[in-house]
């Protein structure tokens, strides 16, 4: 089993202290991708409006969630001993889950069999929707 990104957190009040602190870096990508795409200023103040930053922090915070990565086996044991919870996603039958643990009694899990970069995105979306969108 391992772990992959790094937020994780023990209250509501950690999210939302977390989710403002990326809010500038999502202003920073947005400009820098609109620079790349090299839009002027009428054409950057026409297009991003503050749903294309909010979108951004929202792509950005969800991409950075921790989620562990372990075998049937392992989850099972880790779910046995969680106390809240958990909504899977996915066929029981699949060898391999991803899960991240919310900060209020809730986990969000996802199985796959061969794809781990892609069982990852899918469940961090999954979680920001599940955990986070109603915090913030």
């Amino acid at each position: 089993m391992h772990t992959v990104g790094t937020f994780s957190f023990e209250s509501a009040a950690d999210v939302r202290e977390q989710y403002d602190d990326v809010g500038p870096a999502a202003q920073t990508v947005v400009r820098e991708v609109a620079k790349g795409m090299a839009f002027d200023r009428e054409e950057y103040a026409d297009r991003v409006s503050s749903e294309v930053i909010e979108t951004a922090r929202d792509a950005l915070f969800a991409s950075l969630l921790a989620v562990r990565v372990g075998t049937r086996e392992e989850f099972d044991d880790w779910r046995e001993s969680y106390d809240g919870e958990v909504s899977v996603a996915g066929h029981e039958n699949v060898e391999n889950v991803v899960w991240h643990v919310g900060p209020e009694g809730e986990a969000a899990a996802a199985t796959f069999q061969n794809e781990e970069d892609a069982a990852i995105a899918t469940l961090r979306r999954q979680a920001f929707g599940q955990l986070y969108r109603d915090l913030l």
